[in-house]
């Protein structure tokens, strides 16, 4: 449903809420409106947070709102987690250090309550990533392309930055012209998604678009991963997506401090919620984000 609409209390104390926040706010290509841009969610997501009460808090956005412009607009978030009892910190993890073959630097935020949060650690890099024409190999080999090893061997890097764009952007196809343009060059045609992988009769200098499979693997999903609608409506949920690698490392660091802080705490799986004063001085108030 329409996260507007979406009801937090009946899901109070819940051990993490995530979210990928919209991003155009706050990228160049969304001409970084910020909260003047009828897509920035951060006042619901902060009202979720208010009305979930949960352990923990991890919600990604691009690294533009890292930016100085922003700084206002990150302190204005940071004191209203403040607020509600939580320590908070922001930082830039990229996807190709956890095996991601893609650039993709992502802004994220985390928020736990204090004895929670003094357990937590940022998870650092794992290593290099595959290439994009060893990720792809297998899925571009699928119809029996006889060019497929000659590819591989060209698409020696990794990918640029997704683009899953939304109804306002248009069809699928995998970012603005400079993205294309370093497509290109690892031998992707990024002007729009294959429904196929080549075929066995596809010339050897054939250059493939990527299938909405191959996208998801640019993004580190697992090979059984399903994904729902139309070809366009899939690729905007692949591209627009929290890269799994990275949401497994960052999400696994919080989920050993919430088991540390409940050890400290004499293992009994409890946590304190705000206290009634501070749940009535905070249940009604308006989030303003300027």
């Amino acid at each position: 449903m329409d996260v507007h609409n979406f009801d937090g209390y009946p899901h109070r104390g819940v051990d993490l809420l995530a979210g990928g926040v919209p991003c155009p706010p706050f990228s160049v290509a969304g001409k970084q409106l910020g909260a003047y841009d009828e897509r920035d969610l951060f006042p619901q997501a902060l009202r979720l947070v208010r009305e979930c009460e949960p352990t923990a808090v991890m919600l990604e956005n691009v690294p533009g709102l890292s930016q100085a412009r922003f700084a206002s607009y990150r302190g204005q978030v940071l004191s209203e987690l403040d607020d509600l009892g939580y320590q908070a910190d922001w930082q830039v993890l990229n996807a190709c250090e956890f095996g991601v073959p893609q650039l993709r630097p992502r802004f994220i935020l985390v928020a736990m309550r204090p004895d929670t949060y003094a357990h937590f650690e940022w998870p650092g890099a794992i290593g290099t990533p595959p290439t994009v024409g060893e990720a792809l190999l297998d899925l571009m080999a699928a119809g029996g392309w006889k060019g497929v090893g000659a590819w591989a061997r060209k698409a020696n890097g990794i990918g640029p930055t997704l683009v899953g764009g939304s109804r306002k952007h248009g069809g699928p196809d995998l970012g603005p012209t400079r993205a294309r343009e370093a497509w290109r060059k690892l031998g992707v045609d990024g002007k729009g998604l294959a429904d196929a992988p080549p075929p066995a009769d596809a010339s050897a200098d054939h250059i493939p678009r990527l299938t909405r499979d191959m996208a998801a693997a640019i993004q580190g999903f697992p090979p059984d991963w399903q994904f729902y609608g139309r070809k366009t409506a899939a690729y905007r949920q692949i591209g627009n997506a929290f890269p799994p690698p990275v949401a497994r490392a960052v999400g696994g660091r919080i989920r050993l401090a919430i088991e540390a802080a409940r050890e400290s705490a004499g293992g009994t799986g409890q946590r304190p919620l705000l206290s009634p004063a501070r749940r009535a001085s905070t249940g009604n108030s308006r989030v303003t984000v300027t």
